[in-house]
């Protein structure tokens, strides 16, 4: 399934230190331009949500709302996460693979 291999490459990323987590942190990494994948949970309040979609489309950087919040904070090996940022770009475009793969053609919502 690929929600699985999703959060088992953000595992991998996190174990690399690839991965940064919580709302601060990930607005950080994308304002210095290192994020190469923004996910933010989809139980994420209305405001985060509108937050960093509104950051994410003015730095250029992909936008995906994915799993719970307790989903990416075990997978960051962290309690509850609201937001993770890939910054590796390999690691990125495998887990952007996995939710096109997941959702679809243009599951990811890039933002250009």
């Amino acid at each position: 399934m690929q929600r699985n291999k999703v959060l088992s490459y953000l595992g991998l990323a996190t174990r690399a230190g690839r991965v940064v987590s919580g709302e601060f942190c990930v607005e950080k990494s994308v304002r210095q331009h290192r994020a190469k994948l923004v996910l933010v949970s989809e139980d994420a309040s209305e405001t985060s949500k509108k937050n960093f979609r509104n950051m994410c489309t003015y730095y250029k950087v992909p936008l995906h709302f994915f799993g719970s919040r307790e989903e990416l904070g075990s997978a960051c090996g962290k309690e509850a996460r609201v937001s993770a940022a890939i910054i590796d770009e390999g690691l990125a475009d495998a887990v952007i693979r996995e939710l096109e793969a997941k959702t679809g053609i243009g599951g990811s919502k890039y933002v250009e």
